[in-house]
């Protein structure tokens, strides 16, 4: 049988139970980094409904919703420490990523969300003219 051991830890747990509603969503873990030409997004989901991720874009600010169901009423929990209901996470890309070329993945409870760089933001080469011809520089 499981037991119940730390009485704080279930007053956290049922204050983010209480937050989590579509008025206070709960929080996602993030991992993001760059790789190459994109930065990738990592969002920990597991057990969410897969039909209620919802991913919006707005100017620069991209919303993750998603949702993990209640419980059946009726059953007699012994442990119940999974945040259910929704769950948001807002992310603000800055201008030299290409907001119209974003794609996301769902598997095994992560979703990744794929941001390419922009064109006009990758390094290149600026001519600078000289009175004996031109030089190349790198940017």
């Amino acid at each position: 049988m499981l037991m119940r051991t730390d009485p704080f830890q279930d007053l956290e747990r049922l204050t983010h139970q209480v937050l989590g509603t579509a008025a206070h969503p709960a929080v996602m873990p993030i991992d993001a980094w760059r790789e190459g030409e994109e930065f990738l997004v990592e969002l920990d989901l597991p057990g969410i409904d897969t039909g209620s991720l919802d991913l919006d874009l707005e100017r620069n600010v991209l919303t993750v919703r998603a949702q993990r169901p209640e419980l059946e009423p009726g059953r007699e929990m012994v442990a119940a420490e999974r945040t259910r209901g929704v769950f948001s996470r807002q992310i603000f890309l800055g201008d030299g990523l290409d907001s119209d070329r974003i794609s996301a993945d769902y598997a095994d409870g992560v979703l990744r969300v794929r941001i390419p760089v922009a064109e006009r933001a990758k390094p290149r080469k600026i001519e600078v003219a000289r009175g004996d011809g031109h030089q190349v520089i790198d940017a």
